[in-house]
């Protein structure tokens, strides 16, 4: 019986890691979820940009749902992977993870994102992302 070719995994890279801190919090002492968007747009701004020194703005980004909370000194990583380059645009799907602060080694899923940018020019019009 011939084998099956395993599916080759998805290379992701970490673009962003940090430490959540308590002026990030709401009024019930977890991290704000604007603000958890708000390094999952730069992560995967970050990403875009290793494909072409080009300015990005964000035009859509796909569902998101927050799946655990986040918490003052969670370590909160944000790996990024390009699923489609198009003549104009990027779409990059973010996976955002914390480690617990008190829980060393813990890791939990936070959310994930689909995240589409186009390459703008210093007028804001589109450009091709090569050339």
């Amino acid at each position: 019986m011939p084998r099956k070719k395993s599916a080759r995994p998805v290379e992701r890279y970490l673009a962003i890691r940090v430490i959540m801190l308590p002026r990030d919090t709401n009024e019930i002492g977890t991290i704000f979820g604007g603000t958890i968007l708000a390094y999952l747009d730069l992560a995967g701004a970050v990403q875009a940009r290793r494909h072409a020194a080009r300015e990005f703005v964000t035009v859509a980004m796909k569902e998101v749902e927050f799946v655990e909370p986040v918490f003052v000194g969670d370590v909160v990583s944000y790996y990024a992977h390009t699923l489609r380059i198009g003549r104009t645009s990027i779409t990059v799907r973010i996976e955002v993870e914390a480690e617990r602060a008190h829980d060393a080694g813990k890791l939990v899923r936070v959310t994930q994102a689909e995240v589409t940018y186009v390459a703008v020019d210093r007028w804001r019009k589109p450009v091709p992302i090569c050339g």
